[in-house]
């Protein structure tokens, strides 16, 4: 059998584990790492601290689940430099030990794992789905709805702090407490 030919399916088969490691890892890193505390009633930003808020007390009447779409786009750059960055190196080292330790082998498998592992960190999602809460409450003799951020065990039935940080921006500030993890 050729030595040619052994190699070429050896490599094919080192390309195949690097470009699978590429998409696990570059997924685990960025994919599933989403934060989304700064999106909570209870997160302010540095130029809202000690200052004036209209702040008013509501009835809260109904907590519903809800989903929010958050932008991921942080994330999917960041598992793209790492996919980049780790198909490069493992390709680098794959093509100079399939190639009879060649440099040129070495640089060949360095771009093309750099490309696949790029290629790779795109399939991270541009938005993902996080957990939220529709509030229903009475302000007055009227009923609104907020949706936020948040979980369903911060917000219970009746008075609850609405904060106005800007128009048409409420922030209802959680009136419990989330048992604690285990």
């Amino acid at each position: 059998m050729n030595l040619s030919f052994i190699s070429y399916f050896y490599m094919v088969s080192i390309v195949k584990k690097i470009v699978l490691g590429i998409i696990v890892s570059s997924t685990l890193l960025s994919g599933c790492n989403v934060n989304t505390d700064h999106l909570g009633a209870d997160v302010y930003e540095t130029n809202q601290l000690n200052s004036k808020q209209k702040t008013k007390t509501v009835n809260i009447i109904s907590i519903l689940p809800a989903k929010v779409s958050v932008d991921n786009s942080a994330q999917k750059e960041s598992a793209k430099k790492a996919g980049s960055i780790l198909g490069a190196v493992a390709g680098a080292v794959g093509g100079y030990n399939v190639r009879g330790k060649s440099t040129a082998g070495a640089i060949a498998g360095g771009v093309a794992g750099g490309v696949a592992g790029n290629v790779a960190g795109s399939m991270v999602s541009d938005k993902v789905i996080v957990e939220g809460v529709s509030l229903t409450y009475k302000e007055g003799n009227e009923v609104y709805t907020s949706t936020q951020a948040g979980k369903k065990c911060q917000f219970k039935p009746g008075i609850a702090l609405i904060i106005t940080t800007k128009e048409n921006e409420t922030r209802i500030q959680p009136n419990a407490e989330c048992p604690p993890e285990k």
